[in-house]
């Protein structure tokens, strides 16, 4: 059976699949997050600067990552380093960089906002980009299966013997299903306490992920699997916290409709 393509040749040119899918998902999750924000009454005339420095930073993160968690095979190969379209970026590398990143400019572009009342508007249409990022990302990318498994739905990927788990489809439904879950949410009583939308899916995309990391991967995963695991049960009990705080606060809040500097 054919693998999965990586690239596709028009001429002399050479078109990464990997590379492509994962612009045209930032390109979506742009254009998106930037209607969720002015639906939030929120201003975007920073936005596009702000995308550009969490895009750059995240990537930086995530190669870093997965650089050091793969040390024994990149130190040997320092020509790969670059190589970002073969594949090997670590999501919470990229989480770890952007961050921290993302919260310095928000604080500066949007001082008048509440932290969570921003996230809110964001972390859903960061979620579809997610999801459509790992359909048209690393289900084209060199190595980007799972287990071998000798199931009905495993596939061929380029990179790697005998058929495969198809991680990308799989994170990208449960991606989507998040997504979902997240809008309807925002249409119940609940979401109106800022917060609630961003702790949901920190403690759901958390969770999943060290599952899928668990199951799915293992020791096979060259973003180093222990660290993922780690780092996604860490984002979970942070969700949790804040959703029990946040929870909390909008039982305290007669009118249930809380946007603190949070």
């Amino acid at each position: 059976m054919t693998a999965v393509p990586t690239s596709i040749h028009l001429g002399p040119f050479v078109f990464h699949l990997y590379g492509l899918g994962l612009a045209i998902a930032a390109y979506v999750a742009y254009v998106y997050s930037r209607r969720r924000l002015v639906r939030a009454t929120i201003d975007i005339s920073p936005f596009f600067r702000y995308t550009v420095a969490l895009l750059v930073s995240g990537l930086i993160g995530a190669r870093l990552a997965n650089i050091a968690t793969n040390w024994g095979y990149y130190s040997g190969h320092p020509g790969r380093w670059i190589a970002v379209w073969q594949g090997g970026l670590a999501s919470f590398g990229g989480i770890a960089l952007a961050l921290p990143v993302g919260l310095v400019l928000k604080r500066k572009w949007w001082p008048q906002t509440s932290m969570t009342r921003f996230t809110d508007a964001l972390i859903p249409a960061l979620i579809a980009g997610w999801a459509l990022g790992r359909v048209l990302g690393p289900q084209f990318m060199v190595a980007g299966g799972g287990h071998v498994t000798h199931q009905w739905f495993g596939m061929h990927y380029a990179g790697q013997a005998g058929r495969r788990v198809p991680v990308p489809l799989i994170q990208g439904t449960e991606d989507a299903l998040l997504w979902l879950t997240l809008l309807k949410l925002e249409t119940t009583n609940l979401a109106r306490t800022s917060g609630i939308v961003t702790a949901v899916a920190m403690t759901v995309w958390g969770v999943v992920r060290a599952i899928d990391e668990r199951l799915l991967l293992g020791q096979q995963s060259q973003s180093g699997s222990h660290g993922v695991q780690l780092a996604g049960l860490a984002l979970t009990a942070a969700g949790i916290v804040l959703l029990v705080l946040r929870i909390r606060t909008a039982r305290s809040t007669p009118d249930r409709s809380v946007d603190q500097v949070v």
